[in-house]
């Protein structure tokens, strides 16, 4: 079992929205897994091979206990009953109490579409009529995760609350650089230079963690959506584990 699954639309977009988050939690005991459901084989730069490595490496950085790539087309994330099944199949392998997912809507058409997606994909994972397998072929147990939100990507939104990491956003930095042939590229070399490849874009993404940190109270965050608000709660810990300055 897993304590938190993230779900990427492509490789290096939980690195890029939530990493300094996944980082903190693996450093607090908590098991963390990723899984990326395109290869991002339509990216103006690298390839997917190369993207698959370079996931891999980053998987490292943060410390996740898993990565998986569902391997569904790029740019085409429909809403369909042959999309979901994989996504559940990896919900019902992993098991997680919590999903990360992609915003409601943003820049990029796939991290809405792939939002859509996974709160369907993740609601169906818990109904015992839709029947899917594991890996040796034996029927998968259901199972629905207790809490789900939504991480922030290029468009930032009113978060429902932030996550300090300060003491990662270093770790976050090194992860996002693992994937060499799409940030911080001082010399796009033969490919195209990209909205994301240009190092102001690497510059801006330290500036947002400073500004959602500030709001926090903290030096440096990472804002998120709740989905299904209102956040349920049964006791105060969230409030007496933290002490922010403002």
């Amino acid at each position: 079992m897993i304590d938190i699954l993230a779900f990427g639309a492509h490789p290096d977009d939980t690195e890029l929205s939530c990493s300094g988050t996944l980082a903190a939690l693996v450093q607090q005991g908590k098991k963390v897994a990723v899984v990326d459901l395109t290869r991002g084989e339509m990216g103006s730069r690298g390839t997917a091979k190369i993207r698959m490595k370079e996931a891999a490496k980053a998987a490292e950085i943060i410390g996740l206990e898993a990565r998986e790539n569902l391997g569904l087309p790029d740019t085409q994330l429909d809403n369909t009953r042959e999309f979901h099944l994989p996504i559940i199949q990896a919900i019902r392998k992993f098991r997680p109490h919590v999903c990360l997912i992609t915003a409601p809507s943003d820049r990029h058409p796939d991290h809405g579409d792939a939002s859509r997606l996974l709160v369907d994909a993740i609601f169906y994972s818990g109904l015992i009529k839709i029947e899917t397998k594991d890996e040796d072929g034996n029927l998968q147990e259901p199972h629905r995760p207790a809490h789900v939100i939504h991480y922030m990507q290029d468009r930032p939104f009113e978060p429902d609350f932030v996550f300090d990491i300060t003491n990662t956003i270093e770790t976050k930095e090194k992860a996002i650089k693992a994937f060499a042939t799409q940030f911080n590229v001082a010399d796009p070399g033969d490919e195209p230079e990209t909205y994301i490849s240009d190092p102001k874009f690497f510059e801006a993404l330290r500036a947002r963690a400073k500004y959602f940190g500030h709001l926090g109270g903290f030096e440096y965050a990472e804002g998120f959506l709740y989905h299904g608000k209102p956040i349920p709660m049964n006791g105060f810990d969230l409030f007496m584990s933290t002490k922010p300055k403002r």
